[in-house]
């Protein structure tokens, strides 16, 4: 007995050194393998981006990051990737990075002069070598073309590059339409109709809660300045963000009809009627007090702003709060068009420290941007993993909602990051995206924001004279649109305050660069 305890006990160092011996092997595996990744991260080339992102969202670490891990692999780089969200705080770290010598190697130019500042202090690379044809065929394919590209130009140089972006508006107001049933309204045609149904949504308990704590309408005034969605625009002719008529540019922030929009708009506050903090929401907090049941009728901009399919959508996060909320679109304004058609927005610009000291890096970026502009970079950065978050047949795209909820919405939702080159426009590629959660009243939504008529566009992007400063202007311009709302409550001295703007602050010369432009990109007619 004792023979086959002492062989029990031997066995059982024996197998305790094999363990031990097998922990070290793997730890010293792990560890000679992240030293190789090491070694390998520290070989490759290094590139620099610094791109816009919702501050809801966060980029997961390297190893969990697969559009990172694809993009490094396949282009044999490593990334810095930095991200904020679009605004006055992003700005500011640019203009840091550049005041300490130390820019990204891209970046996306979010700034009101779209960077012509920036193209004057020659910190912009020159990219005549690195966007073409040859060298972006996804880009100039399906989303861009040279002429499009030639008018984005500043001063004749040809420093940025536009974002590629939807060429559809899905610019639409939203209305909870079981308030509506509730009071026994329709949903509004005319803007008269509208201030009817603000005043009922006021004052007419529209949730039936028996209290005194609702508005109808809500904006975000980012404590600075008028929004520019409040439907006050459209009824006087101002439509977003400018339109071309009777050989005359019509500026929806500096027009002479601003001085009887802001009476309207002055109007409607006095009364009550819209959420009275909506000067200091910002972001998107009008649209958080809407899904709480605060205001019913706000404006938005995106195609699934209320679909079902969509998680994050009003509708969605509307009835996670009440049951019964339907939001729906509508055209307070009949058949008549909201805005102009869309235009090129945000470019991507390169850094001149990086064209001088090695080209290499800006042809490798320009790699990796025109393979996010084609299909395989596409399906990545919108939709995860074929196979994991979604299958192929052909060019038809079946979604896998709870896989891409679970793996890429819980973890940061980053992707809402990583497709910062590229809209959720499938069919330009020619995709087409089959979502189990799209609804039937899906299609009925997106059939009614479609069919809001668009005016057409300027045809060219607009860029100030040589040296002038956008920003100021449009700086003093808010300043003093805040001034008649909340110094002066009226907008009488709005003639004043224009010929300010217009002599003072180089509007004019402004505006006659942009109309000179316009009439050029349209051949003179």
């Amino acid at each position: 007995m004792k023979y086959v305890k002492r062989g029990s006990i031997l066995f059982l160092v024996i197998l305790c050194c094999a363990a031990i011996g097998y922990i070290g092997w793997n730890r010293y595996e792990r560890d000679a393998s992240a030293d190789r990744a090491a070694r390998d991260a520290g070989s490759r080339m290094q590139l620099s981006l610094f791109i816009s992102g919702p501050s809801s969202s966060r980029l997961p670490d390297p190893g969990n990051d697969f559009v990172r891990k694809a993009i490094e692999s396949k282009f044999d780089v490593s990334l810095k990737v930095s991200f904020m969200e679009p605004g006055e705080a992003y700005e500011a770290k640019i203009a840091d990075l550049l005041a300490a010598n130390d820019p990204p190697d891209m970046w996306l130019q979010l700034s009101p002069d779209g960077g012509a500042k920036q193209a004057l202090d020659n910190v912009l690379a020159d990219m005549t070598y690195f966007v073409t044809p040859k060298t972006m065929p996804n880009y100039f394919t399906y989303w861009m073309n040279e002429k499009e590209l030639k008018e984005y130009q500043l001063h004749n140089k040809f420093v940025r590059a536009p974002i590629p972006y939807d060429k559809k508006s899905y610019r639409a107001y939203y209305i909870r339409k079981d308030w509506l049933q509730r009071l026994g309204l329709a949903v509004p045609r005319t803007y008269d109709e509208y201030v009817a149904v603000l005043k009922a949504f006021t004052f007419g308990d529209p949730d039936g809660n028996g209290k005194n704590d609702t508005y109808g309408f809500t904006v975000s005034g980012n404590g600075s300045s008028l929004s520019l969605d409040w439907p006050e625009f459209v009824k006087n002719g101002l439509l977003y963000p400018a339109y071309f008529e009777n050989d005359r540019l019509i500026d929806m922030q500096s027009d002479p009809l601003i001085q009887q929009t802001v009476t309207d708009i002055l109007n409607v506050s006095r009364g009550g009627l819209v959420d009275p903090d909506w000067f200091l929401n910002k972001g998107q907090q009008h649209i958080d007090k809407a899904v709480q049941g605060k205001a019913g009728i706000v404006l938005g901009h995106s195609a699934d702003f209320a679909l079902d399919a969509n998680p994050e959508s009003i509708q969605t996060r509307g009835r996670q709060v009440n049951p019964q909320a339907d939001w729906v679109p509508f055209n307070p304004f009949g058949g008549l068009p909201l805005c102009a058609a869309p235009t090129p927005d945000y470019p991507f610009v390169y850094s001149n420290n990086a064209a001088g000291l090695n080209q290499e890096k800006l042809k490798r970026m320009t790699e990796i941007l025109d393979w996010l502009a084609g299909a395989e970079g596409f399906l990545l950065t919108h939709y995860g993993l074929e196979h994991e978050h979604y299958t192929r047949k052909g060019n038809t795209i079946t979604l896998y909602p709870d896989k891409i909820e679970a793996d890429i919405v819980k973890k940061g939702d980053f992707l809402k990051i990583w497709d910062f080159f590229t809209p959720n426009t499938p069919d330009v590629l020619g995709l087409k995206v089959i979502d189990p959660r799209r609804t039937v009243r899906d299609q009925v939504v997106l059939d009614t924001v479609t069919s809001i008529p668009v005016l057409e566009g300027l045809g060219t992007t607009l860029t100030p004279p040589l040296g002038i400063n956008v920003e100021a202007m449009r700086a003093k311009q808010n300043e003093l649109l805040v001034k008649m709302m909340f110094s002066d409550k009226s907008s009488a001295r709005w003639p004043e305050y224009r010929r300010l703007l217009m002599e003072q602050y180089n509007g004019d010369a402004i505006f006659k660069q942009y109309e000179e432009k316009i009439r050029a990109a349209r051949g003179g007619r």
